[in-house]
C-alpha cells in the first residue's frame, strides 16, 4: 500500500466513527438525564415527606351571637357545615335554656339534618331521630347526641367550645357548662 492510500484509509475510519461516537453520546446524556430526573423527584418526594401535613380546622371555640338572636323553641342551622353545630333554644325543666348539640349521629357518625316541620333530628344514614333537645327516640341511635360546652364570653355572645363535650348519659348535660340559662 502507497502512503496516499494509508491516509486515505485513516480519514474513511475515523469520519466512520464519528457517527457512532455521537449516538453513544446520544444514549449517554438521556442516561444522565433520566439519572438526573429520578434523583430530583426523589429528593423532592423526601422533602415532602419531612413538611407536615396541614389541616385546617375551623376553631374549637368561636362566638355565635347574643343569646337574643335566639327565639325559644328554634334550632339554628348556619352553623352546621363549618362547625359541626347545631344552636338550640329550648326548655328543660321549665327553665328557658341555649345549647349547642353536636351534629354527629352517635350511631355511626354521619351527620344529622335538623327537620323544621318535624321538630327533630333525623339522620339520614339509617333512620336514628332525636327530639330537639338532642335526646335519642327512634333507630339504631345508642344516645342521645353530644353537647359541647357554652357560655356567655365578656362581650356578651355566645361563645361555644367544642373542645369539650357533655354526654347526657353520663349525666353532664346537668353540668352549668353544658347550657345557657336565658
Amino acid at each position: 500500500m502507497c502512503p496516499n492510500e494509508t491516509a486515505e484509509k485513516l480519514e474513511q475510519a475515523r469520519s466512520d466513527g464519528k457517527p457512532r461516537r455521537g449516538f453513544f453520546r446520544a444514549i449517554f446524556g438521556a442516561g444522565m438525564a433520566f439519572l438526573s430526573g429520578a434523583v430530583a423527584l426523589w429528593t423532592a418526594g423526601t422533602g415532602r415527606f419531612l413538611v407536615p401535613n396541614v389541616v385546617t380546622e375551623p376553631p374549637r371555640r368561636f362566638k355565635v351571637g347574643y343569646p337574643s338572636d335566639y327565639p325559644p323553641g328554634r334550632v339554628e342551622t348556619r352553623f352546621k357545615e363549618q362547625h359541626g353545630v347545631w344552636v338550640v333554644h329550648g326548655e328543660c325543666r321549665g327553665q328557658s335554656q341555649i345549647y349547642a348539640l353536636g351534629t354527629v349521629c352517635t350511631h355511626l357518625g354521619c351527620i344529622t339534618i335538623w327537620q323544621e316541620s318535624e321538630g327533630q333530628f333525623k339522620c339520614p344514614c339509617h333512620g336514628s331521630g332525636f327530639y330537639m333537645d338532642g335526646i335519642n327516640f327512634e333507630g339504631p341511635a345508642p344516645r342521645p347526641l353530644e353537647r359541647y360546652a357554652i357560655r356567655i364570653a365578656d362581650d356578651g355572645q355566645l361563645e361555644i367550645d367544642r373542645g369539650r363535650i357533655f354526654q347526657e348519659e353520663l349525666g353532664e348535660w346537668s353540668d352549668p357548662d353544658s347550657f345557657v340559662v336565658v
